[in-house]
């Protein structure tokens, strides 16, 4: 049966925020499944983790993966790398249950055995309170959305700090729901839409209804509902980048599908599948413990998706334009008229 996206929405985003006291649901790492697979021990008191970011991994005939090394190294006038650490927040709470997330499910249901409600200072404290810092702050989950006001509330206390410039904020968002217009204000948006150092990214889950579904266990008809909330963010000037999962339960049509993937992401903006990153799947711990034959065959046919999307893009941009810079690609569907929501 499917999930009921509205309600597991609303249900998690209750659990996780405390309006009143300025307060979000974050995952403590401590005792955990997910803490097998952390190259570090938690830190920050249990409820942060560092994540070494790599452009490549060990698989040489996918695609690099450029984010968020190098609109982080862009904000911050670092040198090129091929890896950067961040300190990771991550949200308790998620409204899908993707086969091959690398969170165990018991962190993505508001789990207060496995969580602890944080403001956003004591977060900015716990992260400064430690050698070496790392440069960049990861929101991720479960998904932040949820709790929109996390991303405003960080900025509005890295800015009170006078840290805007020197740390890089970065956050994720699985185009699920709509409560970033729903719950911010005004301010809210302005701050996002204005703030130096932020990158968002947002994950395409599939690339066509069937695989959409197959991954998330959501329903189909919201595969559309991911394009509809991406061309609202891509109104407001952010600097926005995507990610696109290709695990799918058939291989049936998939280079006519990928073909029609292309261009939703092209008739959003014509440079957009130049600013988004096919992930991977591999088999973290959690994961292990979910494979069947019909997941066993869609790792299988990423493989066949990936060639398809390569080709894509040759087929559409120029080798020069390939090779560009992530961060430097030009989205040009930024418009100043982002308070019209």
């Amino acid at each position: 049966m499917a999930i009921n996206t509205e309600a597991l929405s609303v249900r998690y985003r209750a659990a996780s925020i405390d309006l009143n006291g300025k307060r979000l649901l974050i995952t403590n790492f401590r005792n955990t499944e997910q803490e097998k697979d952390l190259s570090e021990p938690p830190n920050c008191g249990g409820v942060g983790r560092i994540r070494h970011f790599r452009r490549t991994l060990g698989n040489s005939d996918w695609p690099p993966n450029p984010l968020p090394i190098d609109p982080a190294c862009k904000a911050l006038g670092l040198q090129s790398t091929d890896m950067i650490r961040a300190q990771v927040f991550q949200s308790a709470a998620c409204n899908w249950r993707c086969w091959y997330c690398f969170v165990p499910f018991d962190l993505l249901s508001a789990n207060p055995d496995y969580s602890e409600l944080m403001s956003p200072a004591i977060l900015i404290d716990r992260y400064l309170d430690q050698p070496n810092p790392p440069p960049m702050i990861d929101l991720t989950g479960g998904q932040p959305d949820l709790v929109p006001e996390w991303v405003p509330w960080m900025m509005a206390e890295l800015r009170n700090r006078g840290l805007e410039h020197q740390v890089y904020l970065w956050s994720d968002d699985n185009l699920s729901n709509d409560y970033f217009w729903q719950f911010l204000s005004e301010a809210d948006i302005e701050l996002i839409a204005t703030y130096p150092n932020y990158g968002r990214v947002c994950c395409f889950k599939g690339f066509n209804a069937e695989s959409f579904a197959f991954n998330t266990r959501a329903e189909p008809a919201l595969f559309d509902q991911q394009f509809e909330l991406m061309k609202k963010l891509l109104t407001l000037g952010i600097d926005l980048y995507a990610y696109a999962t290709f695990t799918a339960p058939s291989r049936d049509g998939i280079e006519e599908d990928m073909r029609s993937f292309v261009d939703r992401l092209q008739m959003l903006d014509e440079n957009l599948p130049l600013r988004t990153v096919p992930l991977q799947i591999q088999e973290f711990t959690p994961v292990k413990q979910r494979l069947n034959s019909a997941t066993a065959d869609a790792l299988q046919n990423q493989q066949i998706a990936i060639e398809a999307w390569v080709q894509e893009l040759e087929t559409r941009f120029s080798s020069e334009k390939r090779a560009s810079n992530i961060a430097d690609i030009p989205l040009r569907k930024g418009s100043v008229s982002h308070l019209t929501h």
